[in-house]
């Protein structure tokens, strides 16, 4: 009879361990996302990013660099940025995209470079010293001129104070920061969507 009993006791442990490590593994799977960040005051709209390797959002300046964000906004509006491809990322530093020609991987020698075909430079350089390059910043690229950023956007991987002051930060990622991280070059931006 010992024996019986101490059979069923083994039974019940086993399947009490059973039913624990399912229950462990449920709730592992079932984890919660991150929380996405609250807007700042004073934020405009926020932007959705869908790429191939996830979404991330990040809202907009317009109080800071209202020029700069009417213009970003209009681009992607006109699905100017769906289908194009990352052309720059620098662990620890940028990841960027914006140039129509990273449509073409036949011309991938010269993505990045010159205009990135948004239609017209923006025509002023908004600096904030409320908005600057800390990590999850998005800001606008150019070729030397801040008056003359297009359509390149980059998110900034780390934070930069030295390039506070050239180069325009029109908004910050909300939500995804573990996506951008993860992006590389020829990934592509499925879409662009304001919220």
């Amino acid at each position: 009879m010992t024996s019986i009993a101490s059979h069923r006791g083994r039974a019940w442990l086993v399947a009490l361990a059973s039913v624990l490590a399912l229950g462990l593994t449920a709730s592992a799977q079932t984890k919660p996302a991150a929380k996405a960040a609250e807007p700042s005051p004073g934020a405009g709209p926020i932007i959705v990013v869908e790429t191939a390797k996830g979404t991330f959002e990040f809202e907009t300046y317009p109080e800071e660099a209202p020029k700069s964000v009417e213009h970003i906004l209009a681009l992607v509006k006109r699905n100017f940025y769906n289908g194009q491809r990352i052309h720059r990322v620098e662990p620890g530093f940028v990841v960027q995209w914006g140039d129509s020609r990273t449509r073409d991987m036949t011309k991938q020698d010269q993505w990045g470079k010159g205009s990135g075909g948004g239609s017209r430079p923006i025509g002023v350089a908004e600096f904030s010293k409320k908005r600057l390059h800390v990590k999850g910043a998005v800001g606008l690229a150019h070729a030397g001129d801040p008056t003359s950023a297009d359509s390149q956007v980059y998110v900034m991987l780390n934070t930069r104070p030295a390039l506070d002051g050239k180069y325009v930060v029109i908004g910050k990622v909300l939500s995804g920061m573990d996506v951008v991280e993860k992006l590389a070059v020829t990934d592509v931006i499925k879409k662009m969507t304001v919220k």
